[in-house]
């Protein structure tokens, strides 16, 4: 086979794949909506079930389903008839895959749902099989041919099931209301829950580590207590603990390029008075939008009554993999 031929069967694959999953768009229709509906009342879980590749694809189904707001796993149907049925309740709802809609383990469990009450939604490419025929409402995934030249390996037809199950994930999240965060309390390990649940207080330094100085406090004195804190910066506070201002690396440079008396300057004279700062209930994710934003390194996180509780580094940020 030559190197022109292997690139025409590839593209040949894309092609033809892309046309059956267009083909779905038409399909979107009552029978759609009936099956959302028919989630939506669910008290249960969405239990999806299917042999083969048709298992494969049920078990991406189920995964996406249960992360963005419909609780859902996969059931094998031969490990169901030996005694996994006992996973599924009366509360539950079976989502049943087959593109033949005769696979022998998904309708050897029909009369097993139908006793229990069960409620079922098939995709399957044939309306007329007897998995459509059983079920409450049937999506209708057909293909006119695979993609593989024999007409026999599934691969068009996987896609469509595929592409037919994140249309009800998508179409369900949106009824549902679901947000980002609530994805994030789906994936709290990944850098997604990290990024859309890590808060500043989380990372912040607080007590001791704080760096704080008075308005009268010599600019050398707190040159000391910007280096042992090390945050490249100090906040400035009155005598009820509110925040003045701060001072840092930045601001220093421009003491020494205004040629300011080093011996004698107060923080009176030579702080910023206006700090970005933050709560410590923010997103690590935005503080560090505000860091970029305004090309700095640090931020006061200061409560309800203007006292810093805290001061968070860019570093911080980096260190808890938010990005």
């Amino acid at each position: 086979m030559t190197q022109d031929l292997i690139l025409q069967a590839g593209r040949r694959t894309i092609l033809m794949e892309t046309e059956a999953v267009a083909a779905l768009e038409h399909r979107i229709n009552g029978d759609f909506k009936a099956a959302c509906e028919l989630i939506l009342q669910c008290r249960g879980r969405a239990i999806v079930t299917g042999m083969g590749k048709s298992g494969h694809v049920g078990g991406k189904i189920a995964a996406t389903l249960a992360s963005t707001g419909t609780p859902s796993f996969f059931v094998h149907p031969g490990e169901a008839s030996h005694g996994d049925l006992g996973m599924i309740t009366r509360e539950d709802l079976v989502i049943a895959i087959s593109n033949s809609g005769s696979s022998a383990e998904v309708l050897t469990l029909l009369p097993l749902l139908k006793r229990l009450g069960i409620p079922m939604i098939s995709m399957t490419g044939k309306p007329e099989s007897p998995l459509a025929q059983a079920a409450d409402v049937n999506l209708d995934i057909s293909v006119e041919t695979e993609a593989c030249p024999l007409n026999l390996a599934p691969t068009s037809s996987t896609t469509v099931t595929l592409v037919m199950g994140d249309a009800l994930a998508v179409a369900l999240l949106e009824a549902r209301g679901f947000t980002a965060e609530d994805f994030a309390f789906s994936h709290p390990g990944g850098a997604l829950g990290r990024r859309l649940l890590l808060k500043v207080e989380d990372v912040m330094h607080a007590g001791e580590e704080l760096p704080q100085v008075s308005p009268e406090t010599p600019l050398s004195k707190a040159l000391l207590e910007m280096t042992s804190k090390g945050f490249g910066m100090t906040t400035v506070v009155d005598h009820k603990g509110t925040l003045l201002g701060v001072f840092t690396d930045g601001d220093l440079r421009r003491v020494i390029d205004h040629k300011v008396e080093l011996d004698t300057a107060t923080m009176d004279a030579v702080m910023s008075r206006r700090p970005k700062t933050v709560s410590k209930e923010t997103l690590a994710a935005e503080a560090l939008r505000i860091m970029e934003d305004n090309r700095i390194t640090a931020l006061v996180v200061e409560d309800e009554a203007h006292h810093p509780v805290g001061v968070l580094h860019m570093h911080d940020i980096l260190r808890a993999g938010v990005i």
